[in-house]
């Protein structure tokens, strides 16, 4: 396999951390009406799930802040209150900087390592390798990328 993955990859992130680019805590923390999330918990939300997807289903050692499973993981809201502190913008920013530089030293040489048992996605995407599980991840922040381009238009000015 080429390089291509890990450029996708880097694009990718590159993207999400050019649209946080302007946020300021107060609008990251906006929850635009008729949604239940705000761009910070986009952020947290990117970051976790990429965590799960590159390095637990790998065996590897995740590098999860406390509370981030509880205030970003698949069904919470930050409507849901946590006794964790929430991470500042610039926190997230260098979390997601930090875990893409984790995922191109670590992961080039895995990429074809397999799962068993494989892992089916809530949307009943099965993945079975890490290569899998890196390029459906593409799919995920490529969507949550999305979220966060709309959020910041229904929260600017307010």
């Amino acid at each position: 396999m080429g390089n291509y993955l890990f450029e996708q990859l880097a694009f990718v992130r590159g993207q999400t951390l050019k649209f946080m680019q302007g946020v300021s805590e107060d609008e990251g923390n906006r929850i635009p009406e008729g949604f239940r999330n705000h761009i910070r918990w986009q952020l947290g939300h990117i970051y976790t799930v990429t965590e799960r997807f590159a390095f637990y289903f790998a065996g590897l050692p995740m590098v999860l802040p406390d509370g981030f499973s509880e205030q970003f993981g698949n069904g919470t809201s930050p409507e849901t209150p946590t006794n964790y502190p929430v991470p500042t913008l610039q926190e997230l920013e260098t979390l997601l900087q930090e875990q893409l530089h984790r995922i191109q030293t670590t992961l080039p040489e895995r990429v074809h390592q397999t799962i068993d048992p494989p892992y089916v996605t809530s949307a009943g995407m099965r993945l079975g390798s890490i290569e899998e599980f890196l390029t459906f991840n593409l799919y995920h922040e490529g969507m949550h990328i999305s979220m966060i381009k709309v959020y910041k238009k229904l929260v600017a000015g307010k």
